[in-house]
């Protein structure tokens, strides 16, 4: 693929850049980073000599738009605070090397003319498939020295692998001067993971890692990836969004996941359309009868096309002031990926149903499925309550306790050091 086959959002609607320039703006995102010190310094430590520069990049919790992405629908994400931060260095002698403060062992060197998709099964795939999808796109990427460290919670369904590629993409642009603008690095992130690693993942996560905004969740068109910030704090408001990472991990490059996508692509095939997102929603009950003998395939094609007017439902809510009312969308969407699409799994379940039953204003598993994390929107003087009923009920169930915490919408990838 090469840099002009990436598409272009529509005129009037470029994505922001995810992150600002300036020393002020710097000092400030590197407060917010406490990393940054620690990470320069193991650099350091590691190569010899200071890097070139720090960047983070945040994971992401999706509020309503799942599986929709990669059928060209519509998605609504927010950047977390949890984020990986990269140090990183150019080099000009082809050797690109990694590491992770979080992953024991030494750098990993590797050749970047070397580099080629479904070669590297490890977690160093994620950067070296970027390198890899930069230099395929036709930019003179000539290696770099690596060093990460991570907060975002891995296996959790919070983008911890869209984080990783975005900031060592980021990192590049700036090294190389590249150009690139969020968009178009979220582009080339999607290749790295669909083709260098193997998993079909749509473009939603690089998108929210790249371009989302502190306060904001981000109104994404798959198709043409035009975007709209909408106001998104749940605090001035007296609420809360939870995430409940019930530690149960799932995989994206498993065969569950594509069976799902080919799925979706078989109906739109069937239903002689470009994608699922062409199937108007006051048209579905026609659209399913037209599939006939395909139970499989007319559930996956139910959800896709309800969960895009959830998206749009939820859009105009927030931007009419009735926050509160998004919360039974959301929990309509846990129901179409529970019995529709079959992504769920007992602990997301009860995760759900808990906070429900515990007085939630709306909960629904968020992700690719199959374990991962559910949210839970509450409000703010119910959250102990809820917390509580939430850790007794996994505790009842034998289930391993889950990690709680608030998602607070933060700012996309950035330069910090």
């Amino acid at each position: 693929m090469g840099a002009e086959e990436v598409r272009k959002p529509e005129e009037g609607h470029e994505a922001p850049e995810g992150h600002e320039s300036g020393e002020v703006q710097e000092a400030k995102e590197a407060q917010e980073v406490p990393e940054v010190g620690e990470v320069g310094n193991g650099f350091t430590a590691l190569y010899g000599a200071g890097p070139d520069g720090v960047w983070a990049a945040p994971g992401r919790v999706n509020l309503i738009g799942e599986h929709t992405d990669y059928n060209d629908g519509f998605v609504m994400p927010f950047a977390l605070p949890h984020h990986t931060v990269a140090a990183v260095s150019r080099r000009d002698d082809g050797v690109l090397r990694l590491h992770s403060a979080d992953v024991p062992g030494g750098p990993v060197e590797l050749r970047v003319a070397d580099l080629a998709p479904a070669s590297d099964r490890e977690w160093t795939a994620y950067p070296a498939g970027v390198v890899w999808a930069l230099r395929e796109a036709g930019h003179e990427v000539t290696g770099a020295d690596v060093h990460l460290t991570s907060t975002v919670p891995s296996g959790a369904g919070l983008s911890s692998s869209a984080a990783l590629e975005v900031v060592v993409a980021l990192a590049l642009n700036d090294l190389y001067g590249l150009g690139l603008k969020g968009w178009q690095l979220a582009r080339l992130c999607q290749r790295a993971e669909n083709v260098y690693v193997g998993a079909p993942t749509g473009i939603m996560d690089q998108t929210a890692s790249a371009c989302c905004t502190a306060g904001h969740a981000l109104f994404l068109d798959t198709r043409d990836l035009s975007q709209r910030q909408i106001p998104f704090d749940l605090a001035a408001e007296g609420m809360r969004l939870l995430v409940v990472d019930t530690r149960v991990k799932h995989a994206h490059s498993d065969g569950e996941y594509g069976k799902r996508r080919a799925g979706c692509e078989k109906g739109a095939a069937l239903l002689g359309v470009d994608a699922l997102r062409d199937v108007p929603h006051a048209e579905l009950d026609a659209a399913l009868e037209r599939l006939g003998d395909e139970p499989e395939v007319r559930r996956l094609v139910r959800h896709i096309v309800t969960e895009n007017e959830r998206v749009e439902r939820v859009v105009s809510l927030l931007e009419s002031g009735r926050t509160r009312a998004i919360g039974p969308v959301l929990t309509e969407g846990h129901a179409s990926l529970r019995d529709d699409f079959r992504i769920s799994c007992p602990e997301l379940d009860l995760a759900v149903d808990t906070a429900l039953s515990a007085g939630a204003l709306g909960a629904r598993m968020t992700g690719g499925g199959f374990g991962g994390s559910a949210i839970v929107l509450a409000e703010e003087s119910d959250v102990p309550s809820l917390t509580k009923s939430l850790e007794e009920a996994f505790t009842t169930a034998s289930f391993t306790p889950p990690r709680i915490f608030e998602a607070v919408p933060s700012a996309g990838a950035r330069r910090v050091g």
